[in-house]
């Protein structure tokens, strides 16, 4: 017991003389040889327990250096097209004598369609791409493009008969950066883990959402052919065809594929809600009466109506979102968070722009019926 007993001062002297080992092999188990423990550098020796020492600083990717391209090209187009824009000189005006031709309707509600498509594409782009964190710098490419659509739309429907090459040029580079998005949406599906499956296209980025701003350039584009010829009395062609049963087609093709869009939305929330079954059930509905119509004129008088509630629903869906913006915590004074999480707002109108774009090719098919008739007549 004496020995045992060791003097303070003794004690404490041996502790401080007393060198400090470092740890060089961790525990193994019994009959295994002990695992060397890794060397402690100089940062890892001067950073808080618990927390991450400094990573060195990773390289650029390739897809961040590809964006960044593809934010210089694209701002450059239009910038380029936009200047051309302004120093264009204005095509000759019509007299106000004289009788505009019937298809100037046709253009200008698809000119409001644009509108109506390109600013659903601003507010929505911009929201998720914030959430993004604008990760790639290509992200800011397509509120930017929608901005200048909505403008040049917005132009084009008011004076419809003025549209000449500049403004030909905006609507083309929103196509393209629909199509640019389409592909950069792919990317971010493919890369993560599992690919395209459910899970993926249910929280990766939209597939469907690009493809909003390509059909605005396409309206902006087909409103501009259709009003390219100030001296005829009868609706443009597309394409070497009529332009009323061309563009019924390629609304029906829209309506489809926003409907589906809005279709995998509504299946990840369990379709809650039984108004979340219209989206899906009606926007199809209207794209077959629009592709009836375009085979048989006679059943215009079928799509009409369909088309119009379409156009309606989109608006009535904004409020529904909005309803369900609200009832999320904090509601609305919570803006911040609720507008990022819940139900995305600028989503329905997209039918409502392009259920306005098969008004137009309804207006344009009667256009072509009411002028066909006389002729008939007067053959017969």
């Amino acid at each position: 017991m004496d020995q045992a007993i060791v003097a303070p001062a003794a004690a404490t002297r041996s502790i401080a003389t007393r060198p400090v080992a470092r740890p060089q092999a961790a525990l193994s188990p019994v009959g295994l040889p002990p695992v060397a423990a890794p060397p402690m550098s100089s940062s890892s020796r001067s950073v808080a327990a618990g927390t991450i020492p400094p990573q060195p600083p990773q390289r650029q990717q390739t897809a961040r250096r590809f964006g960044t391209g593809v934010l210089v090209a694209g701002l450059a187009a239009l910038g380029a097209a936009g200047i051309y824009r302004l120093i264009e000189k204005p095509p000759r005006t019509v007299p106000e004598h004289q009788k505009p031709p019937q298809y100037r309707a046709a253009a200008r509600r698809l000119n409001i369609a644009a509108a109506v498509l390109s600013s659903s594409v601003l507010a929505d782009s911009g929201l998720e791409h914030f959430r993004g964190a604008f990760h790639n710098p290509a992200m800011y490419l397509a509120p930017t493009v929608a901005a200048v659509t909505l403008v040049n739309s917005l132009h084009m429907a008011v004076a419809p008969e003025q549209c000449r090459l500049g403004r030909s040029l905006l609507a083309a580079i929103a196509s393209a950066t629909g199509l640019t998005g389409f592909g950069f949406h792919t990317y971010n599906l493919v890369k993560r883990e599992g690919g395209i499956d459910l899970s993926n296209l249910f929280y990766g980025a939209p597939l469907g959402a690009p493809w909003a701003i390509t059909l605005a350039g396409l309206a902006g584009l087909t409103a501009s052919r259709l009003v390219a010829g100030d001296g005829q009395e009868r609706p443009g062609r597309l394409c070497g065809r009529p332009a009323g049963p061309l563009l019924a087609w390629g609304t029906a093709v829209g309506l489809i594929g926003t409907a589906a869009e809005a279709a995998l939305l509504h299946f990840r929330g369990a379709f809650h809600d039984p108004f979340m079954f219209v989206p899906v059930s009606l926007p199809p509905m209207a794209a077959i009466a629009l592709a009836g119509a375009a085979i048989k004129p006679e059943l215009i008088g079928w799509a009409k109506p369909l088309v119009q509630a379409t156009a309606a629903m989109g608006v009535a869906g904004a409020g529904f979102h909005a309803y369900g913006v609200s009832r999320n915590m904090g509601g609305f004074y919570n803006w911040s968070q609720n507008l990022l999480n819940g139900p995305p707002l600028p989503a329905p109108p997209s039918f409502t722009g392009v259920a306005l774009a098969g008004l137009a090719a309804i207006k344009l098919m009667e256009t072509s019926k009411s002028m066909a008739a006389p002729e008939l007549m007067a053959a017969s």
